[in-house]
């Protein structure tokens, strides 16, 4: 692996530890969703001090290059958080559905009340 390519791994990890960090110090970031982007970064980090982990995964894949073992490694990872996302956007999608529901036959028997107790009044 190439040292401007070790270089950029560590920048580019360090700064994501930090904005992750700084996100969740401003109460932006839950817990649950930063051990993701702390443990990402930190195993970039890894790869690039110890490249031989990289060129040994490469050759048990059968990939030509270690490069190419970490940007396949990168997108694999990054696709499995996106389908992870989805399927919690999903979840969510599904109980703010329920919620609505359950608020508006709430208001609607409120209203029911309302106006049986405004019959019996009158």
């Amino acid at each position: 692996m190439s040292m401007v390519l070790r270089i950029a791994l560590m920048i580019v990890s360090v700064l994501t530890l930090w904005y992750t960090a700084r996100k969740i110090r401003k109460s932006q970031l839950q817990i649950e969703d930063s051990i993701f982007w702390m443990a990402f970064p930190a195993a970039l980090v890894i790869l690039s001090v110890f490249p031989g982990i990289a060129n040994w995964a490469a050759e048990r894949i059968g990939i030509q290059s270690p490069v190419n073992f970490i940007f396949l490694a990168i997108i694999f990872i990054l696709i499995l958080k996106a389908f992870s996302l989805s399927i919690r956007l999903s979840q969510l999608d599904v109980k703010i559905r329920a919620l609505t529901q359950e608020i508006a036959l709430r208001e609607r028997l409120e209203k029911e009340q309302e106006g049986e107790s405004g019959k019996a009044a009158g």
